[in-house]
């Protein structure tokens, strides 16, 4: 049984080794884009008090000059700038005042392609479901590592980088960083899968769970965020105002994001729907009334973003990344270096 888990794990490590090493590197990088902005963009760097009447001329501001934003997430948790998102699949950033600094689309700036390659594989939802499944298969290779790993824990050693290029070393090598890792790559594998697979995340952490509430048809008109955001900050006065949403449709509302104290995601999970017509909130989810499966649902993002935990947490995850990949590699060379050894014995046994 052994045997067979031991050769399961090598063929499957050899065949995922380029998609977890582009994962573990991409997902390491993505840790620190707050600080590559704030390193790139000057503008990142300024300290912004988000309350609702600034945010309210904000939105009011990009709104005149994007005629087709789809959402805006707004300044604040160290970052200074807006960021914008359009219909078009067309990006931007604004500084505190809502002063328009670049607009791109695609993956044209460095952080936007690291995103998409880490989230969609450059290829869509199709990338993007290859890449749940090879989170899955990460928690899969750690599991069978564990069990092969079993038989010979008295061999283990901290000793990570190999002392030499020899097959033997590799493994040990692979085995050491592959026991000290196992535990924040599993996490990650299954958070990053839980993401992918939302639903069904959302159906095992909260079965029987009540669906939610269909959003009710409103009117047209043009939103005054201010008096929305004032709303919205009366109804829920220790929350932070984190994104706006315009309406997808007519017939659609448009849409308040809040983080109240004590939610993990970045965003907050707490939603106000907005009457264009009116600008009144018509409908509200307040994430910290939610049933624990789901609240359990949306620390998915939050814990595989290491968007929640500090610093720690954020070493924790970029160092995981680095393992991950160097996982990959050395496994994958380990296990293409022994066919090759064969073969030249049995080549030398011939002549």
């Amino acid at each position: 049984m052994i045997g067979v888990l031991r050769t399961v794990h090598a063929w499957a490590g050899a065949i995922l080794s380029l998609l977890l090493l582009v994962l573990g590197l991409t997902g390491t990088l993505l840790v620190f884009e707050d600080d590559w902005l704030r390193l790139t963009v000057p503008e990142a760097r300024a300290e912004v008090q988000p309350t609702a009447a600034r945010l309210g001329a904000v939105a009011d501001r990009l709104e005149a000059g994007h005629g087709d934003l789809r959402s805006v997430n707004f300044a604040g948790a160290g970052v200074g700038i807006q960021r914008l998102y359009r219909h078009d699949h067309g990006y931007g950033y604004a500084d505190a005042s809502g002063r328009t600094l670049v607009t791109w689309h695609g993956s044209a700036r460095p952080e936007a392609f690291v995103f998409d390659l880490h989230h969609e594989l450059m290829a869509g939802e199709i990338g993007e479901v290859v890449g749940g499944i090879a989170a899955l298969a990460a928690v899969l290779l750690v599991l069978t590592g564990l069990v092969v790993w079993a038989p010979a824990w008295r061999a283990t050693r901290l000793r990570i980088w190999p002392k030499s290029g020899r097959r033997a070393d590799m493994v040990s090598s692979h085995r050491n960083l592959g026991l000290i890792a196992a535990l924040p790559i599993l996490v990650f594998g299954l958070t990053g899968a839980g993401l992918v697979f939302y639903a069904q995340s959302q159906s095992l952490l909260a079965p029987g769970a009540p669906p939610p509430p269909e959003a009710p048809v409103v009117g047209s008109g043009d939103i005054d965020w201010p008096a929305a955001f004032a709303e919205a900050q009366a109804r829920f006065p220790t929350a932070t105002i984190r994104m706006a949403g315009w309406p997808s449709a007519p017939g659609k509302p448009a849409s308040i994001r809040m983080k109240q104290p004590g939610e993990w995601h970045p965003n907050g999970r707490t939603t106000l729907l907005i009457d264009p017509a009116t600008s009144r909130v018509v409908q509200v989810t307040d994430a910290q009334r939610l049933p624990s499966g789901l609240r359990a649902t949306h620390a998915l993002y939050p814990i595989h973003a290491a968007s929640v935990g500090g610093w720690p947490w954020r070493i924790v995850t970029a160092l995981s990344g680095l393992a991950l990949a160097v996982l990959g590699g050395i496994g994958t060379w380990s296990f293409l270096i022994k066919p090759r050894r064969k073969r030249r014995a049995a080549k030398t046994r011939t002549t």
